[in-house]
């Protein structure tokens, strides 16, 4: 978990790069910009708001060798080791985005880089590199007066409610090619950003473990238990499946298909299903990890439990008393009418 609430903006460059594959030019400042208490507090709403909104998706530098070789880890290393020298440093990360700007589609912009300070993530307060870039203009007036009368000028600028797209890098879990956050609002070209210029991969923490399993089983559900079995089912699998997350710090997979499984006879395709799609969500090999309480969280917000039936009916099932649909709802088959039916027991209607 991260927060901004007090993080410091330290310094901050600014840069203009276009699109080399256009031949347009990259303009690099002489020397960072003086911020002013108006504007720290107009810049640190524009770059901050979308991590605050965003689901947190960790990212980390990679490269097919070693980290080392990445360029851009190499340099914010070196920013993280000399704070001073970020100015200097930020022009070589702009060359660096304008070195990957060479797609068609890329708009030109402004590169803002950021040294940030009293960031806290993981509960720990750790510096930040923040890495920024504006590239949609957009139409608004401005007026003057002249004489009697009020001037209409139209102007062209950046929207300071929609950051184009951004990362924060934080000083933190540097062995494993420190932790990444990424936003990208503008993708008409997902590489660009994330894959030709930062060079990253998703961390494997127990964050991406949880989301990652718990959407294979999701897709288990859907798959394989509403064939196999019913609606129903699928939707009370997935109940057992989240409040098990819910109720453990650590994973184990033996327990969980214990506990969530209720026909014996899908426990072997559970073990196929993940033998075949593992490499999909990257659980190869993976029995037990770390639960994470906020992903888990997350994803029950995300999980349907809705029993949605083709005569405009819908039952909704409560994933925090599961037992209530084991126990008062019942499936059955109308021989006189031809239809599927649910039987639904209770004492008397809530008020709503």
């Amino acid at each position: 978990m991260i927060n901004l609430y007090s993080t410091q903006i330290e310094s901050l460059s600014v840069h203009q790069i276009g699109n080399k594959s256009r031949n347009e030019n990259i303009f690099l400042s002489d020397s960072p910009y003086s911020l002013n208490d108006e504007l720290t507090a107009l810049l640190k709403e524009y770059f901050f708001k979308p991590f605050r909104e965003k689901e947190e998706n960790y990212f980390q530098f990679a490269n097919e060798v070693d980290v080392e070789f990445n360029p851009l880890y190499k340099i914010v290393s070196e920013i993280f080791d000399n704070p001073a020298a970020t100015h200097e440093k930020s022009k070589r990360i702009a060359s660096l985005l304008y070195e990957q700007s060479q797609h068609p589609h890329i708009k030109s912009g402004e590169v803002y880089i950021t040294y940030l300070e009293n960031v806290s993530i993981d509960n720990e307060k750790v510096s930040a590199i923040g890495i920024f870039k504006s590239e949609l203009k957009h139409d608004f007036l401005q007026f003057e007066e002249n004489g009697s009368t009020l001037e209409l000028l139209h102007q062209q600028g950046v929207n300071l409610n929609k950051l184009d797209k951004g990362c924060l890098i934080f000083n933190h879990k540097k062995e494993e090619g420190y932790k990444v956050l990424s936003v990208d609002s503008n993708k008409y070209d997902t590489k660009y950003w994330l894959e030709h210029f930062l060079g990253v991969e998703p961390f494997a923490d127990e964050n991406f473990y949880t989301k990652k399993y718990m959407k294979f089983c999701q897709d288990f559900a859907k798959e394989v238990v509403l064939p196999a079995e019913d609606k129903k089912e699928e939707v009370m699998f997935m109940n057992r499946a989240v409040n098990h997350f819910a109720k453990n710090d650590e994973f184990e997979e033996s327990a969980f298909l214990n506990e969530v499984i209720d026909n014996p006879d899908l426990i072997p395709e559970f073990k196929h299903y993940k033998e075949e799609k593992a490499p999909k969500y990257n659980i190869e090999d993976l029995t037990s990890f770390p639960i994470a309480n906020n992903a888990v969280t997350a994803a029950r917000k995300k999980i349907k439990n809705v029993i949605s039936l083709d005569t405009n009916v819908q039952i909704k099932m409560d994933f925090i008393n599961p037992e209530s649909a084991e126990k008062f709802v019942e499936k059955g088959w109308d021989e006189e009418k031809q239809m599927y039916y649910y039987l639904v027991y209770f004492n008397k209607e809530q008020k709503s």
